[in-house]
């Protein structure tokens, strides 16, 4: 078959040749060819791998490790691995041979066994065949073990609650001799650490000091040619080892302590010549990081990550990189000490190492630094690659904007950035860059005669241009004049149509854009009033433009011309100076951190036109949230009811402007939020009313329970209740039922919805010496015509209430009153006599109409029940509700 496929020149040649030999296995199955099932299977195997569908031989692989003899349980357990996965529900046919072949006292038959597990095994498995694993972990033969403790690697994986089954027996493995079975055992307690803080305290307890132990064997060991790799005795168990004692100390002082001086003797003796002593001295170094350790043998860790800057390997350097990125964090000082070598890998030919060593030059500058640090950078910019000079750029300009010690330090370095990198300085770094020479007023005349000679020498650079264009407009008169002169300046002869002619340079090149040419306009139109001489020429240039088929530009000349022509009296007015631009505010607009215009910590909140206060950023969801802890007692008024709920300025008509227009808005803003509904037209109906209005037995809304707390005794309840504002918040819902019920202490019933179709009513009672626990029960009666099955009653409460639900009497709800459901609830209030008790619940069922329908025009018979099913949610409407039950 092999050799047929490869003899196939085309896909569809290889196809009929797969086809014809899984016609041939079809038929070898069905005749139970026992003699050839192990090479069918074989061919199955390599037809897989072709990415053929193989489906039809996985139960050959079942009979295979059914089989007693070990060349057919090879071959099966091999297919099992190969053809199916732990999502196969056949997979569970299999596990009871596993079983027994994990019971075997054929090693290699274990082995087969142990792998298959190791590869497939699912949660379902895990749970069987745990023991027999466990007990495989102190089999005689190694290797037996070592696949043992590989294979509860998957199993504690699969199945986290099996940990604390394989703390002991990997405990053991640590003990091991044999490296095969070491390494497996270190990295089962490695993964054991993870899913099990049981683990975590007792491996750092009982085994930190043999774990160091053993490595410091290691690492002291002779030469073993069985281990030795590149001189070095088993690096690979060196690394397990560093790892798990990096997990070992984090977080735990004593721990850390322990492992100091072994972690310092591999750091210090380990050859850096080879890559597999760079393999160990990068863990050692990520473990020291991440322990609790002294500075000391941070610095040295450190020093090891700028030897490996130094190396050739670019995968060593950009590991290096990499960790000292993390290492700033907790030594920056010793970071620092290597600044040299990594601006050398900013010159790296090697472009991932280049950004990385930028991102750690960056997290490096400070005060002191920043000088030199911004000179090398803008040296190298202008040798830099095409693609590299967009980050590196970036990076010097916000190195120069955060650390720039004075402004003409700022000015200089950017207009040495702004020729070298032309068209990869972002838009708001010119921006940035116009409004500091704004706030420098003794730096304009030094600044617009720099960005002149600049120029001059590069005027190919769009941003170059565009800062020298607006600041030629703005100062050309000091341009001019040498006004503002510096002592370490060089004055410069320009005059007023030397400075037009840069301009009008600018403005007819081909290679401006329009931002630039609409720029030359306006500086053009600021030097025709500065420069009155040129006023003439000036207007010639505009006027060209007056027919330019670009839009912007032929209305700018337009009102220009029209400005220097016919409007010179006003002028001068127009063309004043930029005053000077408020920097903080517009470094904040660019980090997105300004704050509203007014504040509340400042003043009025904001309104909105109809006089309700805007309540900004805040989610509707934190507006029906249960954590806060202050909620006042609702009043009688709808305003002050909305108030309370979601926070809102709803004052009465009286104390906001607009009088009942604002009120009314409000409620508006109400019911949009919570899709209720439209409101009654009128004024003066109460919010109650609007929310009665819409209320029904088929609308959606979750309900909001408010069982408030007081301190007067149960007496004196029922008569506060009764004449407390609550009560009119509850009109058209049911009132509060005044007549006190016997069950334990004496507390008013609460009707706390009613419709036309249902009813709910609370029941309170509390236990004697128990204040904090409150128990409702809570009584369901359907007053429609129609039954509700699959009645379902939920309830949820905020993290102070403890909530315990009783299964409901029934989940049928007879009609027309003929009978009713109870539910049982016990609220446990944690801040009882602070906080009230609060529940969000909701109700669903199955209503069922029951109704006939005449089939006209046929023989058929009449349909005498219909059942239209589906889940009907009962929407309340959300209000707060005080009663005096606490």
């Amino acid at each position: 078959m092999i050799r047929a496929i490869r003899a196939c020149k085309t896909a569809a040649e290889e196809r009929a040749v797969v086809r014809k030999e899984c016609a041939a296995i079809r038929a070898a199955i069905s005749e139970n060819d026992k003699d050839y099932r192990h090479r069918n299977l074989a061919k199955l195997m390599f037809i897989h791998m072709l990415g053929y569908p193989t489906h039809f031989g996985q139960m050959e692989c079942l009979k295979l490790i059914a089989s007693p003899g070990f060349p057919e349980k090879r071959i099966g357990y091999l297919g099992l691995m190969l053809l199916l996965d732990e999502r196969q529900e056949v997979l569970m046919l299999v596990t009871n041979s596993i079983k027994q072949d994990l019971s075997q006292t054929n090693q290699y038959i274990v082995g087969l066994a142990l792998c298959a597990l190791g590869n497939i095994c699912s949660a379902e498995m895990a749970r069987d065949l745990a023991p027999e694993v466990e007990r495989l972990l102190q089999f005689r033969d190694p290797n037996i073990r070592k696949k043992a403790a590989l294979c509860s690697i998957r199993i504690i994986k699969k199945v986290p609650d099996l940990a604390e089954n394989f703390i002991n027996p990997a405990a053991s493995l640590l003990k091991e001799k044999h490296h095969g079975v070491l390494i497996t055992g270190v990295q089962l307690c490695t993964d054991l650490c993870k899913v099990s803080s049981e683990a975590l305290e007792y491996f750092r307890k009982k085994c930190t000091d043999g774990l160091v132990k053993v490595l410091k064997d290691v690492a002291n060991s002779s030469y073993a040619p069985e281990y030795d790799v590149s001189g070095i005795t088993d690096p690979f168990l060196h690394i397990r080892l560093l790892k798990l004692l990096r997990v070992l100390g984090q977080g735990d002082a004593d721990a850390s302590d322990s492992m100091n001086d072994i972690l310092a003797q591999v750091a210090t003796k380990t050859e850096s010549n080879k890559n597999a002593g760079n393999a160990i001295l990068y863990e050692c170094v990520s473990t020291i990081m991440i322990i609790e350790d002294s500075g000391g043998l941070r610095v040295l860790a450190v020093n090891i990550l700028g030897r490996f800057l130094s190396s050739r390997d670019n995968n060593i350097r950009y590991v290096a990189l990499n960790m000292l990125m993390k290492a700033i964090s907790l030594d920056r000082q010793a970071v620092q000490r290597h600044l040299t070598t990594i601006l050398e890998c900013v010159k790296d030919s090697d472009t991932s190492i280049r950004k990385r060593a930028l991102e750690l030059v960056y997290l490096l500058v400070n005060e002191s630094n920043v000088k030199s640090l911004t000179k090398e950078l803008i040296d190298y910019l202008e040798i830099s690659d095409p693609e590299f000079k967009g980050d590196l750029t970036a990076k010097i300009c916000s190195i120069v904007e955060k650390f720039s010690p004075e402004k003409i330090w700022y000015i200089d370095q950017m207009l040495k950035v702004l020729p070298k990198a032309g068209n990869y300085v972002k838009d708001e770094v010119w921006h940035a860059l116009i409004v500091v020479i704004t706030n420098a007023s003794d730096l304009h005349g030094y600044t617009v005669r720099s960005l002149y000679r600049e120029l001059q020498t590069a005027g190919e650079q769009e941003t170059l241009v565009r800062v020298s264009v607006w600041c030629i407009g703005e100062y050309g008169e000091m341009l001019v004049g040498n006004v503002g002169m510096l002592n370490q300046e060089d004055p410069i002869t320009v005059t007023e149509s030397d400075a037009v002619d840069v301009v009008e340079t600018v403005i007819r090149r081909h290679s401006s854009d329009l931002t630039t040419r609409a720029m030359c306009l306006i500086s053009l139109l600021k030097l025709s009033n500065r420069f009155p001489s040129c006023s003439q020429r000036i207007n010639d240039i505009v006027i060209h433009y007056k027919g330019s088929l670009v839009l912007e530009l032929q209305q700018r000349a337009i009102e220009f011309n029209s400005i220097i022509e016919k409007h010179q009296n006003i002028r001068s007015a127009l063309v004043e100076r930029m005053p000077v631009l408020d920097e903080a505010t517009y470094r904040g607009r660019r980090e997105g951190s300004v704050a509203a215009a007014v504040s509340t910590s400042q003043g009025a909140p904001l309104n909105f036109p109809n006089g309700v206060a805007k309540p900004t950023s805040i989610p509707l969801v934190d507006l029906l949230d249960f954590s806060s802890d202050d909620v006042p007692a609702p009043s009688s008024s709808g305003g002050d009811f909305l108030q309370d709920l979601l926070g809102v300025d709803l004052s009465p008509a009286s104390s906001q402007p607009g009088g009942n227009q604002a009120q009314k808005s409000g409620t508006d803003v109400l019911l949009d939020l919570l899709s209720i509904g439209t409101p009654p037209a009128q004024s003066s109906l109460s919010m109650v009313d609007m929310l009665s209005s819409v209320q029904d037995d088929k609308s959606p809304v979750d309900k909001l329970y408010k069982l408030g707390s007081a301190s007067l005794p149960p007496a004196q309840a029922s008569p506060a209740v009764g004449n407390s504002p609550t009560m009119d918040l509850l009109n058209g819902f049911g009132p509060i039922s005044s007549a006190p019920e016997n069950n334990g202490s004496t507390y008013p019933s609460l009707i706390a919805f009613e419709s036309s179709s249902l009813r709910v009513t609370f029941n309170f009672s509390k236990q004697p010496g128990n204040p904090q626990t409150t128990l409702v029960e809570a009584q369901f009666e359907n007053k429609s015509p129609n039954a509700y099955s699959n009645f379902i009653f939920q309830a949820a409460v905020p993290k102070f209430l403890q909530l315990h639900l009783d299964p409901a009497s029934s989940n049928t709800l007879p009609a027309s009153g003929n009978g009713s459901i109870t539910q049982k609830l016990q609220l446990t209030n944690s801040q009882h006599g602070k906080k009230s008790l609060v529940m969000r619940i909701r109700i669903g069922f199955l209503k069922i109409w029951c109704f006939e329908r005449q089939q006209y025009n046929s023989g058929l018979p009449l349909c005498r029940f219909s059942p239209l099913q589906g889940w009907l949610n009962v929407h309340f409407d959300v209000r707060f509700m005080k009663v005096m039950v606490e």
